[in-house]
């Protein structure tokens, strides 16, 4: 045995691979992976002496480390024909390759078919389609035929089979029913899912409409009603829940697959919306909140469904179950705010802001985040997400907000302050001025100081021209613009100096010279006496130079100048009325030569002032050594005694007055002003004669000099008093003059030398304290004053308790008429004071007992003249007793007017009236009674008791009254000539007294009362129960005072008053309609020139009148506008009554037909504004469609399409336009209110709108072509007009006539197409493109839909424009307005950016049509059922080894590849097989790596579940048993079922799969992760259609 196994060598060990390793080559022996065995001669075999010290060291075959072939490798491809030679040879492999590969094979898709089964098949089919278990392709073989419509969705319902299955089954079910069609020519792949839409909306509807809510009990009907809704009851609440759910699953994946047809599904669903109860609204609007997305963006969607959602919350807010519906109307506010956030130009409706205004400012902008917490509660980044939303929610409601407005004219641009409105503010200012007003204070030129500006010139051109024209009232207006002048002038040259300006003066020498050049008022004849007074002043107080003047006019060489010259020139006139103050011999000279030539010896100022003075010797011989003449008793008396000098220019005047009268007059007065009171009448009679002169030529400058002058030299009252009463008279003109301070402190130093005298003077002190109203008088000055004042009354009425009480009878009183002493009432007077003073109502029982006495006069006396002469001694009388009263008699006397004396002196007779008129002038010419006492207690009640009485017999018994009554007022307010019976007023000086006494009627508060009595008087005059004569006479005396200069001076100072006094018995019911023409026609006479016969109405030529002088004039424009208020008013009330509606329509059109044919400026058309605030519906209906209807006509009568001439036509136009917005503005808050347009109105301007929009849509498109002459920007401009004349029209009842029904369409597509122009087509224009785009918004809006089912597409009025018609360069937020207004287009993500494609005859690609979606044909794929008897694991086990085995590609799907042209092309996806990755990314060198991102991208991806990469371990089991063999085999046929919802088109039907079988792996994917094939061998490379 030993010896055998001696001999036995073993054999050499040699290295076996295992059997599962696999070969690196199946071609080439090159071992295998990873192994490598030891073989006997191997290096580290061999011992030598070397190794055996040092151990074995085997050198590299290539040094790794130190060399790299790299660079020899590029530079030999970058030196030589490498790159061409290889790439050329890579061509011909790959061609090679492409010609050995198989072709796609054709499509073997079939749809299923449909079979008759009976009852028990088709349920048992049912039952196996609900059943996830049972896999489709079983199924996909054929599908019952049966059911259809809403029976087959109860029956999928019923079987509750999954929705991706049957999904599946409806669109194989809709396969077969579209197979007939598909090879008609018209056929539609689409069609059929507006049908299935129908469908599953009437399917829906059926649902919702089980939900309903109990009917409202009718009045009357004793019906007994039981209502049980579906979800009351638990078991049916149920049951609906189940099928409505149902419902809503499939609709999701119809929506989203494109089975339900988008348009029809979405305006169905507004539809409900709008038609549903507030129980369906809760349904509803959870559906609609899930398909926001897809109504957004449509206008025609998004409208309606805003509009209902605001009804409806309207509805639950008036609900009285409203706390039940908290969560329906917090769905539908925040339904409004996502349609906000994404679309707010759809809440561009004024119709829908007009009713909804503040609920959306409610939603959007005060509770927009209610139903979130507080933002202090949360985190930052949610906070500041909160703040985001609220900016931008308030950010888009404020343009919404603008938007809307402007589409209602709400708010017109503002203009600023026009030309006009400022002249018009610059008229009522300086009307303001008056005895109150410090001119100092008055702001004319503050603002425009700077004298060169055109602003200045505007305001010295209104001030110059209100001074000289005659249309303004008042000889205190040159004074005012002197004072206000000098004061710019003063501010101006303190700026000056400090500035370093050109000095003011010769800047308003320039301003002036230039208004005399030009101005038309300046130039008429009749206004040449206030040019001269007014340059006169200018002159004397240094602010125009006359030499200047002179010398401007020489230096241009004026023709005219000379009176040998015709035509004259109009500053000849100037030169030779305007007076000199100050002059030299020279300037006299020069103007003599310039105005008569050098040879003139005696000149007509020389000839004419020698009769001036001839006529004053006349009337002042005193002054000249003459006798005194009797005395003047009327002012007329006085001016026909002085025709020259009242004829005379004022130069004449001036030389005459003041260097030759007025030393002398000035001189004597002064003389004999110390004589006693007896002489003191002659002086007061010169000096009451002066002033007269003075002032019938206008010289007031010498009244004050010679009243001042005279003031310090006066003693005695009878003196004292005319000079008072001229300075109080005047006191306006002294304000203007800014003279007010002097005149108070000469006045003061008059009291201190009277005082100082022990003499007081109760009118001295009243003129004192009124004109200094604390403004002009030292502190200590004015304590004085009323310290006098007090001590004075303290005097008359001491304080004495053993006084006597005033008794209700005095018998002395009366006992006065019979006593013939001239001292009688005098000594009366001072014994009833020195007995009853100290009683504070002795003086009211005096005048009780007086006019007690009055009244029994005519019955003592038997003729006038006695019974005259005993009413002036009790007048005297009366007169003595108010100089013992510190306050006067006035007050006591009015006191008892308002109260127990009204009846009695109603109840005077003819006699006693006469006797009582002489005691009431004499009193208010002397003083003691003032005229507005005698207006308050007499006069207006006189007017009261005319106007009421009933009947003539109670006329008979007031008309004494009411006749005496109108007589007092015409002798206190317009009386001018003295009575020669001695009545007074019987002689200038009374006369004057008189009007000194008027003046207070003119001032606040008694004009107030004057003027709300003049509609009493009228209502007299009109009244059929009062005399005719004292109708006649009260007419009269009404013209009469609305004439009078000072009455018409305070009525343009105190407008307001005026239309307040007018406006009651206007507005009153009490007031017949027939009284309303008499009313207005005073109102016109006090506020015009107007026609005094009120009787007539107003004819066509004085309506034109009207409205052109309210425009042409600024100086009566504020008072016509009170005029034309009440005259519109008035009309519209005529048109609400049968009797005066005829006439008042005939008038009102008149009316406004004048009014547009007249050319209006900018400034005319804001103040017609103004005038028409306040009228009626009717009224502003009339001014709509005459107005409409003349810019009809404008647009018609522009016949040219030159750009000038459309530019004229928008200006004409475009304020009217303004006009009528300003006028209906104040009906646009109440939609009801707003007036309606005529159809003949509507007709005429839509066809002229239409035509001019054609013609502007021409020129713009020949200006796009370059053959337009017009620009871009005029065009626009003019089209912007349409468009706004266009939003105009669209706001009224009455705009869809036929013919706007015709035209309508086409109207909106044009406006469509000029929006597309401007925003990018032609021009890109941030304000026009929006406001087209508006245009076209409210057109569709308003647009009349017809609502019936056939007609139900909310889309028939898109414009017909082309979604790829929208221009490239249109800004995105614009583009998707535009895009909104289009017809639908549904976004299809499966075909989008998809068309058909062909390669023609040169291989180019030729585009086709885009593909569209065929939902019902594109059917999901199934995979192919595994056959039997196949071994399967021995298959799969060849495609992982044999990686490189080319396949057949397999087209069985529903879409066939041969619309991809798909082709092989022999490349592999290596990735998921790590056998094959694994090495490559090995031997990776710097040239084939990969990147980092594509590293990361696979590490990311990489699934380490249960279908990872095999490991070495797994591998090893696939070899160890058929335990593990099983194990695989488990897995592959589990991997090669196919889903029953699988799909190669549909990945939401796969993944919204409930079942089991959904969810298994698809039968594509084998388990480690390579397709069935091996590899995926079919790429796209050319995937265009």
């Amino acid at each position: 045995m030993a010896n055998e196994d001696a001999n036995d060598v073993p054999e050499i060990y040699e290295s076996v691979p295992p059997t599962w390793l696999p070969k690196t080559s199946t071609t080439a022996d090159v071992g295998y992976l990873g192994f490598y065995p030891p073989h006997p001669y191997q290096e580290e075999e061999l011992l030598s002496d070397t190794t055996a010290r040092n151990g074995i060291a085997i050198k590299p075959a290539v040094l790794a480390e130190t060399y790299t072939a790299q660079m020899p490798v590029i530079k030999a491809l970058n030196e030589d024909n490498y790159p061409p030679e290889l790439e050329d040879f890579m061509n011909q492999v790959f061609q090679r390759r492409i010609e050995n590969l198989p072709k796609i094979p054709p499509s073997t898709f079939k749809i299923p078919s449909r079979v008759t089964l009976n009852d028990a098949k088709r349920n048992a089919w049912f039952a196996d389609l609900a059943n996830p278990d049972v896999p489709l392709y079983k199924l996909g073989k054929s599908i019952p035929h049966g059911a259809r419509g809403h029976d087959l969705l109860d029956l999928l319902q019923s079987n509750n089979v999954a929705i991706p299955r049957a999904v599946w089954f409806l669109r194989v079910f809709g396969s077969n029913e579209t197979a007939g069609l598909r090879n008609k020519p018209n056929y539609n792949p689409t069609q059929y899912s507006v049908d299935w839409a129908t469908i599953v909306t009437g399917y829906l509807k059926k649902q919702l409409a089980d939900i309903a809510l109990p009917s409202h009990p009718r009045a009357g009907l004793n019906i007994k009603q039981t209502f049980k809704g579906v979800l009351s009851d638990a078991d049916t609440r149920e049951r609906w829940i189940q099928r409505f759910s149902y419902s809503l699953d499939l609709l999701r994946t119809f929506y989203s697959e494109g089975m339900v047809d988008h348009c029809t599904f979405l305006s169905w669903l507004v539809q409900q919306m709008v038609s549903c109860n507030l129980a369906q609204a809760g349904f509803i609007a959870r559906l609609t909140d899930d398909y926001l997305d897809g109504l957004v963006g449509r206008r025609a969607l998004t409208r309606p469904l805003i509009d209902c959602c605001l009804s409806k919350l309207t509805e639950i807010s008036s609900s009285s179950s409203k706390e039940h519906l908290v969560y329906l109307q917090e769905r539908l506010n925040n339904l409004l705010r996502r349609i906000f956030l994404a679309s707010p130009h759809a809440f561009v409706s004024p119709r829908m802001w007009t009713m909804h205004r503040e609920l959306l400012r409610n939603i959007f902008v005060e509770n927009i985040l209610d139903n979130i917490p507080n933002p202090t509660s949360t985190a930052p980044h949610i906070e500041q997400s909160i703040l985001n939303i609220k900016q931008t929610m308030a950010g888009n409601f404020g343009d919404i907000e603008s938007r809307n407005e402007a589409l209602l004219f709400r708010n017109l641009p503002y203009r600023g302050e026009g030309r006009l409105r400022s002249a018009v503010y610059d008229v009522h200012l300086l009307n303001s001025i008056s005895a109150s007003t410090d001119v100092e204070k008055v702001v004319f030129f503050d603002a425009y100081a700077e004298g060169g500006s055109d602003t200045f010139a505007q305001k010295l051109d209104g001030l110059l021209s209100w001074c000289v024209t005659p249309l303004q009232y008042g000889d205190h207006r040159p004074y005012a613009a002197i004072t206000l002048l000098r004061l710019w002038r003063e501010k101006a040259e303190e700026r000056a100096s400090r500035r370093d300006f050109t000095s003011p003066n010769e800047i308003l020498q320039d301003q002036l010279f230039d208004w005399l050049d030009s101005s038309d008022l300046a130039a008429e004849e009749d206004n040449l006496i206030f040019v001269s007074l007014l340059f006169g002043e200018l002159v004397e107080k240094e602010l125009f130079s006359y030499p200047k003047y002179i010398q401007r006019l020489i230096a241009r060489g004026e023709p005219g100048l000379l009176f040998s010259e015709d035509p004259g020139s109009r500053h000849r006139y100037f030169l030779r009325s305007i007076p000199l103050h100050s002059s030299t011999p020279a300037l006299i000279n020069q103007r003599k030569v310039i105005l008569y030539g050098v040879r003139a010896r005696e000149i007509p100022e020389d000839r004419t002032e020698k009769e001036i003075r001839k006529e004053l010797r006349a009337v002042f011989p005193e002054l000249f050594g003459g006798e005194q003449q009797t005395k003047i008793m009327s002012s007329s008396d006085l001016r026909s005694s002085l025709p020259v000098l009242q004829n005379a220019l004022r130069y004449e005047k001036f030389r005459t007055i003041r260097q030759w009268l007025l030393p002398s007059l000035r001189k004597h007065l002064c003389r004999n002003a110390a004589d006693s009171a007896d002489q003191s009448n002659g002086t007061a009679q010169i000096y009451c004669v002066a002033v007269e002169v003075l002032e019938s030529i206008k010289f007031y400058r010498s009244i004050l000099d010679i009243s001042l002058g005279l003031l310090g030299h006066t003693s005695t009252n009878a003196l004292l008093i005319p000079i008072l009463e001229t300075l109080r008279r005047h006191v306006d003109i002294w304000a203007c003059m800014n003279v007010v301070s002097t005149i108070t402190h000469a006045l003061h130093s008059t009291h201190q030398s009277w005082k100082s005298r022990g003499v007081q003077s109760r009118a001295l002190l009243s003129l004192l304290t009124e004109l200094d109203g604390g403004r002009h008088l030292d502190d200590a000055s004015r304590q004085q004053i009323t310290s006098d004042i007090s001590h004075y009354a303290q005097a008359l009425c001491p304080t004495d308790d053993h006084s006597e009480a005033v008794p209700p009878v005095l018998p002395e009183i009366l006992l006065l008429a019979q006593d013939p002493n001239d001292d009688a009432a005098s000594m009366l007077a001072n014994a009833l004071w020195y007995k009853y003073r100290a009683s504070n109502n002795w003086a009211w029982t005096v005048w009780d007992n007086a006019i007690a006495s009055l009244r029994q006069v005519p019955l003592m006396m038997s003729t006038q003249s006695d019974r005259r002469i005993c009413a002036l001694r009790y007048a005297k009388f009366l007169q003595h007793v108010d100089e013992h009263l510190a306050g006067g008699l006035d007050n006591h006397a009015l006191r008892w007017f308002l109260g127990s004396g009204l009846n009695e002196i109603a109840a005077l007779t003819a006699e006693a009236w006469d006797v009582v008129t002489v005691v009431f002038l004499y009193l208010t010419v002397n003083g003691a009674l003032t005229t507005t006492t005698l207006l308050h207690g007499v006069v207006y009640p006189g007017w009261r008791y005319g106007s009421t009485v009933p009947s003539n017999q109670q006329y008979h018994a007031v008309g004494v009254f009411v006749n005496a009554a109108n007589t007092l007022c015409e002798s206190l307010l317009l009386k001018e000539d003295g009575n020669h019976d001695g009545i007074p007023p019987s002689d200038l000086l009374d006369l004057q007294r008189i009007r000194t006494r008027r003046q207070d009627v003119y001032r606040e508060p008694h004009f107030s009362l004057l003027v709300n009595n003049l509609p009493t008087l009228v209502s007299l005059e009109t009244n059929s129960y009062v005399d005719p004569e004292s109708c006649l006479a009260a007419r009269a005396l009404r013209q009469a005072i609305s004439r009078c200069s000072e009455f018409r001076l305070c009525a343009y100072r105190n407008l307001p008053a005026v239309r307040s006094a007018f406006e009651k018995p206007l507005e009153s019911e009490a007031i017949a309609r027939a009284m309303h023409e008499p009313l207005l026609s005073a109102l016109r006479q006090i506020l015009s020139d107007a026609d005094p016969d009120t009787s007539s109405p107003r004819t066509s030529t004085q309506n034109e009148t009207h409205v052109n002088a309210s425009f042409l004039s600024t100086w009566n424009l504020a008072a016509s506008t009170i005029t034309i208020q009440f005259e519109l008013k008035q009309m519209g009330e005529g048109l609400v009554h049968e009797s005066t509606r005829q006439k008042s329509d005939a008038d009102l059109n008149k009316y406004t037909e004048e009014l547009f044919h007249h050319n209006m400026t900018a400034d005319e058309v804001d103040f017609l504004a103004d005038m028409a605030r306040g009228i009626g519906t009717a009224v502003a209906g009339k001014f709509l469609n005459n107005g409409l209807r003349r810019i009809a006509e404008i647009l018609d009568e522009c016949a040219s399409s030159d750009s000038p001439a459309l530019t004229s036509m928008v200006r004409r136009a475009g304020e009217y336009l303004r006009l009528l917005s300003s006028i209906v503005k104040p009906f646009r808050d109440e939609p009801s209110t707003l007036p309606s347009l005529e159809a003949t109105v509507q007709d005429a301007l839509i066809l002229a709108m239409a035509a001019k929009f054609e013609i502007l849509e021409t020129l713009l498109h020949g200006v796009l072509n370059g053959n337009s002459g017009s620009t871009v920007e005029s065009l626009t401009g003019i089209t912007i007009f349409l468009s706004r004349l266009l939003q105009f029209n669209l706001g009224f009842a009455g705009v869809w006539t036929p013919k706007t029904l015709e035209l309508i369409d086409h109207l909106l597509n044009m406006v469509f197409r000029l929006a597309l122009l401007h925003g990018g087509g032609i021009t890109t224009d941030p304000v026009a493109l929006p406001l087209f785009l508006d245009t076209a918004f409210y057109i569709f809006d308003e647009l009349p839909v017809d609502s019936k089912p056939p007609n139900s597409d909310l889309f028939q009025r898109c414009p017909k424009v082309e979604l790829s018609d929208l221009p490239a360069t249109t800004p995105p937020p614009y583009g998707d307005m535009a895009r909104s207004l289009l017809k639908f287009s549904s976004d299809d993500r499966f075909v989008s950016g998809l068309v058909y494609a062909s390669f023609d005859a040169s291989g180019e690609i030729q585009y086709g049509q885009p593909v569209r979606n065929q939902p019902w044909e594109w059917i999901e794929n199934l995979g192919e059922p595994a056959n039997a008897g196949v071994n399967e694991q021995q298959r799969d086990k060849n495609e992982v080894e044999n990686v490189n085995v080319q396949h057949i590609v397999r087209n069985n799907a529903s879409l066939s590849l041969e619309l991809f042209n798909t082709r092989l092309t022999g490349e592999h996806i290596t990735h998921g097989n790590d056998k094959i990755t694994g090495p490559l990314r090995m031997f990776e060198d710097n040239l084939t790596t990969e990147s980092v991102f594509e590293r990361g991208w696979r590490e990311s991806r990489q699934d380490f579940g249960g279908d990872r990469f095999p490991t070495r371990r797994e591998d090893e089991e696939e070899d160890m048993g058929s335990q593990v063999q099983g194990r695989r085999s488990d897995k592959r046929t589990t991997a090669y079922h196919a889903s029953p919802a699988g799909s190669t088109h549909s990945r939401s039907s796969a993944a919204g799969s409930n079942s089991a079988s959904s969810r298994r792996q698809s039968p594509g994917i084998t388990k480690y992760g390579i397709p069935p094939n091996g590899i995926v061998q079919a790429h796209c490379l050319s995937s265009q259609f």
